[in-house]
């Protein structure tokens, strides 16, 4: 399958996301500034996010792009105490939910784009 400027968007879109959360997660804790709502929300959030740009796009992606960001935020988590962070596992779930919800978007944005385009056609 050919990739399409879409695809390749999608992929730039959840790197960048993916490093962003990564230098967040990994900097000492008293350099994370402030930011409305709880911990867990902003896991929550970050996961949906990184994983909502692909599925959006390629919604069978998910069968590989859900695992590995479930897999990276418990490595992530497994080596924040390395860089004077703790490691929480009600993290690790948060990023399992979020990344099921930016999958389930993806699913359905994906949906409504294909339907709208068939209808144009």
């Amino acid at each position: 399958m050919s990739q399409t400027l879409a695809d390749r968007l999608a992929v730039l879109t959840s790197l960048t996301l993916l490093a962003l959360v990564t230098f967040g997660s990994l900097i000492p804790s008293g350099s994370v500034p402030d930011a409305p709502g709880g911990d867990k929300l902003h896991h929550f959030v970050a996961y949906a996010a990184i994983v909502f740009p692909i599925c959006a796009v390629r919604p069978r992606a998910a069968l590989w792009v859900v695992p590995l960001a479930v897999a990276y935020g418990a490595l992530i988590e497994a080596l924040q105490p390395q860089f004077g962070r703790s490691a929480d596992w009600g993290d690790v779930l948060a990023n399992t939910l979020g990344a099921l919800l930016g999958m389930a978007a993806g699913r359905i944005v994906h949906t409504g784009l294909l339907r709208r385009r068939l209808k144009t056609d």
